[in-house]
């Protein structure tokens, strides 16, 4: 694999983990502690950051050094990740929805007792 193949895959993997946190380049860059234009240098493929820095990223992403240089298909969210996201997405519905008719039920109740 060559150098630029691990500059893409590294600028790959940092907007996608950035973006599943719906973090802008510079909530990461303050997270690793870096300048916004060095983490946007680094996504475009023009600068490469030393091992430390790459720690920093890691850390700010709560991800393994090692996992910001896989391959897409090995970053991608897989089916777990898909599932919590789902089960936290239903039970925020599911809490809206019983917080809504518990409203229901004590109006009703109140009108009904007189209070």
């Amino acid at each position: 694999m060559s150098g630029q193949n691990l500059r893409v895959i590294l600028s790959d993997n940092m907007r996608s983990l950035r973006n599943r946190r719906g973090w802008s380049q510079m909530d990461l860059a303050e997270k690793a502690n870096i300048s916004t234009n060095f983490v946007s240098g680094i996504e475009r493929g023009l600068q490469w950051p030393y091992p430390e820095t790459l720690q920093s990223l890691a850390a700010a992403l709560d991800v393994k050094v090692y996992e910001l240089f896989r391959p897409e298909t090995e970053t991608g969210p897989g089916i777990g990740e898909y599932m919590e996201r789902f089960t936290n997405d239903v039970m925020i519905v599911v809490q809206e929805s019983v917080g809504r008719s518990l409203n229901k039920v004590r109006k009703l109740y109140t009108v009904k007792n007189g209070q």
